[in-house]
This record gives structure tokens, sequence and C-alpha cells, in this order.
């Protein structure tokens, strides 16, 4: 599969910039399908982009013609005036689509820990449609389910950071014995490209190799930055207002009810082998000095077209 090609959704985003690299170094062909297509091609010639068109599925199948496997990193973090996941599950559904109607053999696709169509949160009951469709679909597939993601453009971790170098204690909701278990972003596209050159149906619980309770998360991270500050219990409801005004002080949506619940329901961690090798704790020593000092918005992410 040395010279095959492989489309990635978001190639000029996050997780998407970092999937494509690799697929590069391995010598594949590359394309991708975004929202971004303003924004300046990180890869210049070497990846060549197309709109992510849902409205138009004859378009995106065109798009993906020739691919043999789409790697789909497209989502929505919450429910927003311009975007939601109930939009987030149509659209994707409709790339899936567009992919069997293309004759795309493979698709990868980035999932969540713990997904669940039971679920009253919509980002995990939407996550667990997706799976359930494209297991239905007759593709070919695998399905990595990441829980908190860290890297150089990560949001939770940098704001945490972020949050610790500018406030005098930091909240956590209720005790903070919930369990988190973050991995590289680059160890998540390491995974990706393993799978996109794979063959066979597969789920893979896409964690780091080091497990935090949420208050050891925000302890350790502020003992790496040098940033100690006492860490106290709050209450769900005023742990969420009190981010409300931090995001309107910065212009963004610092943290959702929606969010908030699934960390203290423990559904960023699960008892599987680690699929990531990076320590949260060694890279964070080594980017100690920049990280928290710029606050990363989701919202600006979004409106630059990156996903």
């Amino acid at each position: 599969m040395t010279h095959s090609k492989i489309a990635v959704t978001g190639a000029f985003g996050y997780s998407g910039k970092y999937i494509a690299r690799r697929l590069l170094d391995a010598g594949h062909n590359v394309i991708t399908l975004t929202n971004s297509l303003h924004r300046p091609n990180p890869f210049g010639e070497q990846v060549q982009a197309f709109p992510l068109d849902f409205a138009h599925p004859a378009q995106l199948a065109e798009s993906l013609r020739g691919v043999e496997v789409l790697i789909n990193t497209y989502w929505v973090r919450f429910n927003h005036k311009t975007f939601t996941h109930a939009d987030a599950v149509q659209n994707t559904l409709a790339l899936f689509n567009a992919a069997k109607s293309a004759g795309v053999r493979r698709v990868v696709h980035v999932s969540i820990t713990n997904p669940s169509i039971e679920s009253e949160l919509e980002y995990f009951s939407g996550k667990a449609k997706l799976e359930a469709a494209l297991m239905e679909s007759g593709l070919e597939y695998a399905i990595l389910r990441p829980t908190v993601l860290f890297g150089k453009e990560d949001i939770l971790i940098n704001n945490i950071a972020w949050a610790l170098r500018r406030l005098p204690v930091f909240g956590v909701f209720g005790d903070g014995a919930y369990r988190l278990q973050p991995i590289y972003v680059d160890d998540l596209a390491r995974l990706a490209v393993e799978q996109a050159q794979a063959a066979g149906n597969t789920i893979i619980d896409a964690i780091g190799p080091e497990t935090f309770t949420y208050r050891q998360l925000v302890e350790t991270v502020g003992q790496i930055i040098g940033k100690r500050r006492p860490v106290v219990s709050v209450s769900p409801e005023m742990g969420y207002r009190v981010g409300s005004v931090i995001g309107r002080l910065v212009g963004d949506v610092f943290i959702t009810r929606a969010e908030i619940a699934g960390l203290m329901a423990g559904l960023l961690a699960v008892d599987s082998p680690p699929a990531g090798q990076t320590r949260l704790t060694e890279w964070a020593a080594a980017h100690a000095e920049s990280l928290g000092r710029r606050y990363a918005s989701e919202l600006a992410r979004r409106q630059n077209g990156v996903h």
C-alpha cells in the first residue's frame, strides 16, 4: 500500500494535520476534505484539498473517487448556534455514503471512549450511532476511540494550564476523582496510519499510557508549569457558571454542562491496555514554558473551518 490514495478530513486542522504528515512520510498520495479551503495549505502541493460539502453528496463522492482509505476526524465538540451534534451525525452519515458510492475500501473513523446509543449525552450517543452505521455500511472499518488529546494545539490541557497561570485557585467538579487517559495527538495519528494500512474490522481504545484523576491532572499540570494552586471542590453547577464567565471573557465556550457530566461519569477512561506511547507528564515537562501561555479557543478554531 506504499502509494495508496488516502483521504483525510480536516488535514489543515488539529489531528488531521498530524495524520496527513505521517501519511506523506509513509509515501502515500494524500487528499483532504476540508471546510478550510480559504486557509493556507501547510503541505503545499503535496495535499490536494476538496470541499467538505455535505449538502452535495454527489460532489463529495466524486472527490473520493479513486481513494482507497478514508480517515475521518470530523466532529463537533458541543452544540452551538452554528453547529450541533445532530448535524455532525447527519453530515458524517453523508460522508460514509459518499465513500461507499465512490468505491472507498476502508474507513478509519475517530470516535470516543464509551460511546452508547442510550447515553443522554449527545456527544457519546452520536458517536455510537455513527459506529453502528459504519459497521452496517459494508465498508471495511477501523474505529479509534480516543479520550482527551494533548499536543501543541490542544484545547483541554492547554486551557487547564492557562487557567492555572491566571487564577488563584482551580475548581474541580465534585471530588475530582473521575479518570482521564490522555493520548498524544501524534500517537493517535500513528494509530490512524497503521490502521489505514491494515485489513479487517477492528475497534481500538486509543488511550495514553498514563491514567489521572481529574484532580491529579490539574495538580500535575500546575506542578510542571510551576503554578501550583489550591485545588478546591465545587459543585458542577458552580463550576459551569465560573466556566461561563471565563468563556464570556475570552469569547469562547470554556466548558459545557454535558462535558462536565461526561467527565464526572468517568466516560473518558476505559480498562484497556494503552495504545499510545507518549506520556503527558514528559511531553508537558518538555513544553512547560509555552504550555498555557495563550488561550486556545474552540470557537476560533471552528470559525476558521478547523475540526
